[in-house]
């Protein structure tokens, strides 16, 4: 009953939205990624599908949300890299509602069983008839409505700065570089999404040194609205260069009960220049009393959820709101 109701609610508030807006719901997936872009165009982006398994919890609650904002189909699924809590769903995904295009970065590099496992089952949804579209840095995504340009994939970055980015970081050097990480991690897809006025980024799980890249000596990317928090909110990334340099008003975790949301990013994050709001999907076991943002600004307050998620409501002007769905809790930020 509860998921029926929240069906309905949600169905009528995006019925109510302005037509000319962004949609932006940040799917709980326990600690995974599923992050659904729906434009004003109709056209849909879903970044990442969450775990497998579990009943296909992942790909229920992505259809739930695809539903509410009248999808048919998601015609985009971008693939951020090969890991089981961001391309494991996406089989259970395809079974359950149609896909036009995947994003990806192209092979995966990772050999080991588990990793030939996910990669078999990602290659049979690409076989039945989905199409595939692997990026390199510099790619716009076709999508109608915004700009979605990759400034990272398959370890590589773009080699200039973005439209807003460019400026000089006086926080590069306070952080040394780390030993290198050959995982799927440092291979992420990163991209920037233009919409109007407003500006977003989502890393992927993009790791230390290949965030340096990107934010030192010039932040290529530069000041932005909102911030999807890199990596679940663990310190293998989100450097105090890469996040002081965006300078985001405002910043959301999808972190699960028990995974990310360490406290020294926490502290990153609520202590950047120009930070308004930390939003999280879950309390983090981890931060405790201390690195934890207000209830109100939390989707999930128990480890054992419901799995409420958080939307952020977008007007080309740049003004938008975040909405915390399993209370209603919705604040407003101005266009700057």
């Amino acid at each position: 009953m509860r998921w029926i109701a929240l069906s309905l609610l949600s169905l009528a508030l995006a019925m109510a939205a302005p037509k000319d807006h962004l949609k932006i719901n940040f799917i709980d997936t326990e600690g995974g990624q599923a992050t659904l872009l729906v434009l004003p165009s109709g056209e849909s982006l879903l970044v990442d599908a969450g775990w497998p398994g579990n009943g296909g919890r992942d790909a229920k609650r992505i259809v739930e949300a695809a539903k509410s904002y009248g999808l048919k189909k998601i015609d985009y699924v971008l693939v951020t890299h090969y890991h089981m809590d961001h391309v494991g769903g996406v089989p259970e995904l395809a079974a359950a509602f149609p896909i036009g295009t995947v994003v990806d970065h192209g092979a995966n590099n990772e050999t080991d069983p588990g990793a030939q496992k996910l990669e078999a089952a990602y290659q049979k949804v690409v076989a039945s008839g989905v199409k595939r579209l692997s990026v390199k840095p510099g790619d716009v995504l076709p999508i109608k409505g915004a700009r979605v340009e990759i400034v990272a994939a398959n370890g590589e970055r773009i080699p200039h700065s973005v439209a807003g980015g460019g400026q000089p970081n006086p926080v590069c050097g306070s952080e040394p570089r780390r030993p290198a990480d050959t995982s799927e991690n440092a291979r992420s897809i990163g991209f920037v999404l233009t919409f109007g006025k407003f500006r977003t980024v989502d890393l992927g799980d993009l790791t230390w040194n290949k965030e340096l890249d990107l934010a030192c000596p010039d932040h290529i990317i530069g000041p932005l609205d909102l911030f999807i928090v890199s990596h679940h909110g663990w310190q293998e990334s989100n450097s105090k260069a890469l996040v002081y340099g965006l300078k985001p008003r405002v910043a959301v975790m999808d972190n699960g009960a028990r995974k990310g949301g360490s406290p020294a990013v926490w502290l990153n994050l609520t202590s950047s220049p120009g930070i308004e709001d930390l939003w999280q999907l879950h309390y983090s076991i981890e931060g405790g009393e201390k690195a934890n943002v207000p209830a109100e600004r939390i989707a999930n307050t128990d480890e054992h959820c419901q799995g409420f998620g958080i939307e952020a409501d977008v007007a080309p002007s740049g003004a938008f709101s975040v909405k915390n769905l399993r209370t209603g809790f919705t604040k407003e930020y101005a266009a700057r």
